[in-house]
């Protein structure tokens, strides 16, 4: 039927089965069961090629913030590219949308961070914030601060070095990852949490986590903590709120930097622009990317206080380069697309639009909360869970033999429907801020479609049992 439609399809399928790798695949089984692509999109809609048109409900892979065919954000991108396509940040060089862009980030973040590195993506962000923080110890006579603590089910891109930070079976498998300097404490995991779901024993719970590991690796040893705000690819794991600001505040004193992770968080996906802004808490570095350009060109960014900048810079020999960049740092296309993408979020109403549509998500979420598939709705702002279980009364969950993810996933799909669908049977959801309160009626009534067709399989019904 697909090659009917397209006569060319084929012929595409074949050559992606035969060359292009697929990031956090199968390799094998991508190749058995062929690609399924993209063709348009469209506000919250995407458009595949056989025609089918599906409900984004993950706004592509948690970035597409301000939804798909924002016509200034084109013309932004094609009149850089056509007055200036390229500009190295090398030798002094730079462009005016980089330096605009780097003001603006100032502008909008946390008041602790003054300086701004630009990278290409989060994963690199993430890697230039780990080099960054080791040159700052070197340079400021603590060269014994080389340890790192993240937490359980965190995700901080798979970069060599943060890939041991991230902390998701996948992403160290082979890979002879974590790193002996990288270390974990317990997620902040209210539904599953050892000691319940009060929120100041969950805090106190982690608090007492960190001291505990900066104890037993030795304080003078110990460089960062880096963390989520809420943790995404580890099953959208919400904390409650006061944590965010008692785990900075038990970093400063145990005179650790702490590093908050918002690639994911930033740019309204949890309400206001950066996660950090609900609770006033001031990091020393934060990595940024995917809402910054709303995923329309690549683009991240490591965000440094002025303490880690002029440890940096003064511990430095005199004249010496720091020897950290890359070839595509600062883009100026990327980064006059990210200023355009800025200007949308405030001027363009979207900020707004995501907090006020909000309570619809939480009403899709929680309205499937008696639904006997799920266990567990978990929201703040647009971005949400909903975690299915076997068993309510004793939270257990699936066989993974039963293969449900990817059922569920190709159900959601059949029925125009996109979400994230995580191997422990959480359905993550980050629709796009421009979602209106009709989408979210239309996503409603598509994911319970969803979860009715997979519960009516007979041996998802005998695993209820």
């Amino acid at each position: 039927m697909q090659s009917q439609a397209h006569p060319h399809l084929d012929a595409l399928i074949a050559l992606d089965r035969s060359h292009l790798i697929h990031p956090v695949a199968p390799w094998r089984q991508h190749e058995a069961r062929g690609v399924r692509m993209l063709e348009s999109g469209q506000g919250s809609w995407l458009t595949d090629s056989t025609g089918h048109r599906l409900l984004d409900a993950f706004a592509g892979l948690w970035c597409v913030n301000v939804g798909y065919g924002q016509d200034s954000v084109v013309r932004a991108a094609a009149a850089q590219m056509s007055k200036l396509p390229y500009a190295t940040g090398y030798f002094h060089f730079g462009s005016e949308p980089a330096i605009r862009l780097a003001a603006r980030l100032v502008e909008l973040s946390p008041a602790s961070l003054t300086r701004v590195y630009l990278t290409l993506g989060g994963s690199e962000a993430i890697d230039a914030a780990v080099r960054l923080i080791v040159q700052y110890y070197n340079n400021t006579g603590r060269p014994s601060k080389k340890q790192f603590i993240s937490l359980e089910r965190g995700y901080h891109g798979s970069s060599s070095v943060g890939a041991g930070l991230t902390a998701l079976p996948a992403f160290h498998r082979g890979f002879d990852m974590p790193l002996p300097s990288q270390h974990y404490i317990a997620s902040p995991y209210p539904y599953r949490s050892p000691v319940g779901q009060d929120p100041q024993a969950i805090i106190a719970a982690s608090v007492a986590a960190l001291r505990a590991k900066v104890a037993e690796l030795g304080a003078e040893n110990v460089a960062a903590f880096f963390c989520e705000p809420i943790q995404g690819s580890g099953g959208v794991i919400i904390p409650p709120a006061g944590w965010l600001k008692a785990m900075s505040e038990a970093a400063r004193e145990l005179d650790i930097l702490f590093v908050v992770d918002e690639v994911i968080t930033g740019f309204g996906r949890t309400g206001p622009m950066f996660a950090c802004a609900a609770e006033g808490v001031e990091p020393d570095l934060m990595t940024l990317a995917k809402g910054l350009t709303a995923g329309y060109a690549p683009m991240g960014a490591t965000l440094l206080s002025e303490k880690v900048y002029a440890g940096i810079a003064d511990g430095a020999p005199a004249g010496a380069v720091i020897g950290h960049g890359a070839t595509y740092s600062a883009h100026p296309v990327s980064a006059a697309v990210a200023l355009e993408v800025l200007r949308l979020y405030e001027e363009g109403g979207l900020l707004a639009n995501g907090q006020a549509v909000a309570p619809h998500f939480a009403a899709v979420l929680d309205g499937l909360l008696d639904h006997p598939l799920v266990g567990d709705s978990r929201h703040r702002g647009l971005l949400g869970a909903l975690e299915l279980v076997s068993d309510k009364a004793t939270k257990r969950g699936f066989d993974p033999a039963l293969g449900l993810s990817d059922r569920l996933f190709q159900s959601g799909y059949d029925n125009g429907l996109v979400f994230r669908s995580f191997g422990d049977h959480i359905l993550g959801f980050a629709p796009a801020l421009c979602f209106t309160e009709s989408e979210f009626g239309l996503m409603a009534q598509r994911l319970k479609k969803t979860l009715d067709e997979v519960l009516a399989a007979p041996d998802v019904r005998a695993a209820m049992k």
